[in-house]
């Protein structure tokens, strides 16, 4: 049995467990040789991303791939043999460590040879090993190994693939978890890479690049003495690019930092280095965006500052980029089911504050500045049900207007601290606890003082799941307050209509008492488990039958074990209303343009999208439930 002495923490991952306020009591995790298993990762995993330092010490980072492993594999002790395919021209890497020397003759490291990084990876199985060490020796044939080959290329502007092999001493070895992991089928690919840009602001294809990103890999080293690899994932758009006004200044690049393993060894080599090289590689396309930089890493206040709902973020001031064309050796097929493909863990995108603000981001351990108790609760269908609360201090946001939302903070109630992995409820992670709920009730329209307002909620997560189980009067959360302007213009006997799909409805019913109905169209759409919800609100408000049309889609079926809800769906028919027993088309609206001159619409983002297509030239105001 091999026996090793735990490392220890190096001063800048101290430095950032300081910062983060981790008190982490454990012996680095870290395994100081190429264990048997990692070997047998290594040598499986289709996927390797690599970092080494050039001549000026900055880092780069790339990735290599083959759909046929292994790429690579254990040689001797503790050292990996890697053969693959790069781009031989323009991958930062591969220059780094072949300075242009392309025949096949075997280079080799003086010393103890150049440090390198590596993280092995497998997407299908979302598993990945990180390495570290030096490398030893390697080769690289380009497939134009010659002058006037290399000539030619560098006037038809593509550069050369070539065939690799290089051979690295592993002393750092550890596994890491599987979260923010997109699942994906790697392929090989042959590159054909053309170097498109090299702006340090970037271009708008590499801006491109970065947006459709729901992974990207970066190296960084400590003092040069050891580097790290590591990757970044997340849901499409985690990562943000900031452009700056002076067009000759390089562009900036932001990402949150999403719960993990706590150990922070790449935060770590930034606190002491702070400089990172970052590879987004684009899986279908073969185009790849190399980036190296300036590194800040966000923590607290600092964060939230720049970039919402984050306590740890890092941003990326780039010195040098490389933008190529074709220059991955692989592509990266998405699974069938594209939505199980996708890491459960994934919060929603956090904007830059400087692209969208939200109205009640908070900064950590900030408290709401009142609350509220709830005092009723309605259920209206099996999965609709309407709360009631009242404001314990109405006097701090004063009165709300018709068509607002107001922002609830469920910190205190749901927040279970830190923990590494939660399978039984993994976007919890993430979660900063902030929902925001239309109200939808008339303001002031309830208690003796205006305190009162309703909110009529769909359960869709965990928050509303609590919800549920919560007694009148036994309930209180925190309130930070209300905002939104999704209200409706009659002015200048301006006639509205207005498209909603579900609890879509909401922003209407806080406006009832000043909406001119004669001067509104409503076309709804209501699947048939929701009877309830209109039968409520023509009971409250009969006299918005004639202004709406119900479409009622799914069958009625769903209702056989449910005498309760059949009779609702009786009740409903018997108000009067118009019903169809279809879906929303687009006739329905394009015959009504003509009697329409403002357009609203409250429904989710795929129908929200149909329903524009509909009304094309139409300007139409949207609430689109990202607050």
């Amino acid at each position: 049995m091999a026996f090793h002495q735990a490392s220890s923490w190096h001063e800048g991952e101290a430095a950032i467990h300081k910062r983060t306020h981790v008190d982490y009591r454990e012996d680095n995790p870290t395994i100081p040789s190429l264990y048997p298993r990692a070997a047998q990762q290594v040598s499986r995993y289709p996927l390797m991303a690599f970092g080494a330092l050039d001549e000026n010490d900055k880092p780069w980072c790339t990735t290599w791939g083959s759909g046929k492993p292994p790429m690579a594999q254990q040689v001797a002790q503790s050292v990996i043999g890697i053969r693959t395919t790069v781009d031989a021209s323009f991958d930062p890497v591969v220059q780094a460590i072949f300075k242009g020397q392309n025949d096949g003759e075997v280079l080799r490291e003086e010393g103890e040879g150049r440090l390198m990084s590596g993280l092995s990876i497998s997407l299908e199985e979302r598993g990945r090993v990180k390495l570290a060490g030096r490398i030893i020796a390697g080769a690289l044939n380009a497939t134009m190994a010659t002058e006037e080959g290399a000539q030619a290329a560098d006037k038809s502007g593509t550069g050369q693939a070539g065939e690799m092999q290089l051979v690295a001493k592993i002393d750092q070895v550890l596994p890491n978890c599987p979260k923010y992991l997109n699942k994906k089928k790697i392929v090989s690919s042959t590159p054909s890479p053309r170097l498109l840009s090299t702006s340090t602001r970037l271009v708008e294809r590499a801006v491109n690049i970065i947006r459709k990103a729901d992974l990207f890999f970066l190296s960084s080293a400590h003092k040069h003495k050891d580097m790290d690899c590591n990757h970044r994932g997340g849901p499409p758009g985690f990562l943000r690019v900031q452009q700056p006004e002076d067009p000759v200044k390089g562009s900036t690049i932001v990402w949150p930092e999403y719960s993990g393993n706590n150990l922070y060894q790449t935060l770590g080599n930034l606190e002491t280095t702070p400089h990172a090289g970052l590879c987004v590689p684009d899986f279908e396309t073969g185009d790849v965006l190399y980036v190296t930089g300036d590194t800040e890493t966000l923590v607290g206040a600092e964060a939230s500052h720049v970039i919402a709902k984050s306590n740890l973020a890092v941003r990326l001031m780039v010195t040098d980029v490389r933008l190529v064309e074709n220059g991955l050796p692989f592509r990266g097929i998405p699974t069938d089911d594209v939505s199980q493909g996708r890491s459960p863990y994934n919060p929603r995108v956090r904007y830059l504050t400087s692209e969208r603000r939200d109205a009640f981001d908070k900064d950590p351990g900030d408290k709401p500045p009142t609350t509220a108790q709830l005092i009723r609760k309605s259920r209206l269908t099996p999965t609709i049900t309407r709360y009631r609360f009242a404001l314990t201090d109405p006097a701090v946001f004063g009165p709300w207007k018709p068509g607002q939302y107001v922002a609830m903070d469920f910190t205190d109630e749901l927040d279970m601290g830190y923990s590494h992995m939660r399978d039984d409820d993994p976007t919890s992670l993430n979660d900063d606890y902030i929902r925001t709920f239309t109200v939808s009730s008339i303001p002031n329209s309830l208690g003796d003082h205006g305190e009162e307002f309703e909110v009529t909620v769909r359960r869709v997560g965990n928050v509303t799941r609590w919800f549920e189980y919560q007694r009148e009067g036994m309930c209180e959360v925190g309130i930070r307050g209300f905002a939104g302007e999704f209200s409706f213009d009659q002015t200048a006997n301006k006639r509205v209509g207005f498209i909603a799909a579900g609890i879509g409805t909401t922003p209407l019913l806080g406006q009832m008492d000043i909406l001119d109905l004669t001067r509104l169209k409503v076309w709804w759409s209501v699947g048939v488990r929701d009877v309830g919800l209109p039968l409520d609100i023509l009971t409250q408000y009969p006299a918005l039958k004639d202004s709406l049309t119900i479409y009622l889609s799914g069958s009625e079926s769903v209702l056989d074990d449910n005498e309760k809800e059949r009779t609702k769906l009786q009740k409903l028919v018997g108000t009067g209303v118009k019903i169809e027993r279809r879906r929303l088309q687009q006739s329905d609206l394009t015959s009504a343009e003509a009697g329409v001159d403002n357009w609203y619409l409250c429904t989710a983002p795929a129908m929200r999208k149909e329903v524009q297509s509909w009304l094309p030239g139409k300007s139409v105001v949207f609430e689109n439930f990202d607050y």
